[in-house]
Order: structure tokens, then sequence, then C-alpha cells
């Protein structure tokens, strides 16, 4: 388990003007993005025991948040 947020600019560092410039122009885009901040910042509480929750609520969390990294690539390899 790791205590390191997995911010997607950290993620795709190479990306990270292409997210950007996404992020303004492609509604879809932007709500994966947030999704994805949303549930990571939630993952990452939840690994440094801010917001404990039970181990089944935090791996349906990293999940999701697997999903939704790999939706945001699907994009980003295609643009």
């Amino acid at each position: 388990m790791s205590h390191t947020p997995h911010e997607l600019a950290e993620e795709f560092p190479d990306m990270v003007e292409l997210m950007s410039q996404l992020k303004q122009t492609d509604a879809h885009f932007s709500r994966l993005a947030d999704e994805y901040h949303e549930i990571n910042r939630a993952v990452h509480r939840a690994e440094t025991n801010v917001e404990p929750m039970d181990d089944i609520a935090e791996t349906d969390l990293r999940k999701r948040r697997a999903v939704l990294k790999d939706e945001i690539w699907a994009i980003l390899s295609k643009s």
C-alpha cells in the first residue's frame, strides 16, 4: 500500500499539457479527470487514516480509480 497520492500529472507526466487542454475543451474528459481526482483523494485519505474506511470500500475505490485511469489513458493516447 502506498501513501503517495496518484495525481494524474504524476501518472502521465508527459501529457500534462494535453490534459490541461482537454479539461478545457472536452467535457467528458474533464468529468473523468474530476472524478478521478475526487476518488484519488478519498483513497489517499483512507490510506493515511485521515478518513478510515473498511477494506472492501477502499478496494472498491481503488478499482474505480484504476478504471478511470484506463479511460483517461485511452483518451490521451488517441489525442
